[in-house]
């Protein structure tokens, strides 16, 4: 079997920085991935960046079909020449971030496993992507920064607890499976990695009178980490027109001390504080 770097040999591939390439060299990492992947002949699969094809080719002997996302378009060419022997794979040449999951679930009637090696510089714009998408995403099992994967699983009262650990949270169960060092890329990054799995919850954590209301209420909470959340709500313009004594009765009925800091929030409490500030705005 050909490796990595004989693949990155052969075809003359040089890492384009503009695009955040970093191959996957470690054969035993590659085989982590695909068990975590869990694939059946059930599944639709769509990789994001699919590179020099070391997981896609992995991924297309199992999965019922495989979409292949490859910005690169040279990279593109060689995955279809790669993969040509199998017949159920399809390679698009295009940015993942305009991917259009929902008429390919549509088209499948089927929800759609999301796996890959994304690059550091699209971790966060991919996560809300995902989100945005969820309802024709089933789950997803992706290597990102190290550091990203820590802040979307963390728990309150940690460092690494923030808007993006909230927000995902409230609308997937998520884990880190395991580290990956930079010694098994090409070229090395100046971080780690580590892979992370989520499955989109049916419902979110919290049945939300208003999701776009949540996620701004969570954003203004973590405004400035240090500040107590009243303060930091009563600086939004979220809550611009808000008497102090219109929000502090919110947080009563929320049963929340405005005086703790946003990172000791859990994502429920959020979600009912969201529920209730919703409300009062209604009520006038």
């Amino acid at each position: 079997m050909t490796t990595p770097k004989e693949i990155i040999r052969q075809h003359g591939i040089r890492p384009r920085k503009k695009l955040g390439q970093s191959f996957l060299l470690d054969k035993n990492i590659i085989q982590k991935i695909v068990a975590v992947a869990n694939i059946s002949k059930d599944d639709w699969v769509l990789e994001i960046g699919s590179g020099i094809g070391v997981l896609t080719e992995e991924f297309a002997a199992k999965a019922r079909r495989l979409i292949a996302v490859e910005l690169d378009e040279k990279l593109s060419g060689l995955l279809k020449d790669k993969l040509e022997r199998y017949g159920n794979v399809k390679i698009y040449n295009t940015d993942i971030l305009k991917f259009d999951f929902g008429s390919l679930s549509d088209e499948y009637k089927t929800k759609i496993k999301v796996v890959g090696n994304v690059p550091y510089n699209i971790s966060s714009p991919l996560i809300f992507y995902l989100l945005s998408n969820r309802c024709a995403i089933r789950d997803f099992v992706l290597m990102l920064q190290k550091e990203v994967v820590e802040r979307l699983v963390a728990a309150p009262v940690n460092k690494s607890y923030g808007v993006p650990s909230v927000i995902l949270q409230m609308f997937a169960e998520v884990e880190k499976v395991f580290d990956v060092p930079a010694t098994c890329f090409y070229p090395r990054p100046k971080v780690e990695s580590a892979v992370i799995k989520g499955v989109f919850r049916q419902q979110p954590l919290v049945a939300l009178d208003d999701e776009e209301y949540f996620i701004k209420l969570v954003k203004a909470a973590f405004a400035q980490r240090r500040k107590m959340l009243m303060n930091n709500l009563k600086s939004s313009t979220l809550f611009s027109s808000w008497t102090e004594e219109k929000l502090k009765n919110a947080l009563g009925i929320a049963s929340i001390d405005g005086k703790r800091r946003a990172e000791t929030l859990s994502v429920e409490e959020f979600g009912y504080l969201a529920n209730i500030l919703k409300t009062k705005e209604l009520d006038g």
